[in-house]
């Protein structure tokens, strides 16, 4: 599965700077990160 998005790189270097910086937010942000791909490919199909 693959998700072509613009907002990947831009995130993830966010997520990258954010984790370094403080490195308690990792769980968190892999969290969010599996969530929103977990709905993305469960309800991406729906939105087009």
């Amino acid at each position: 599965m693959h998700f072509q998005t613009k907002e990947g790189p831009p995130v993830s270097l966010i997520a990258g700077i954010l984790i370094l910086v403080v490195p308690r937010l990792l769980n968190d942000i892999v969290a969010i990160y599996l969530i929103a791909i977990g709905l993305l490919g469960l309800f991406g199909n729906h939105l087009h």
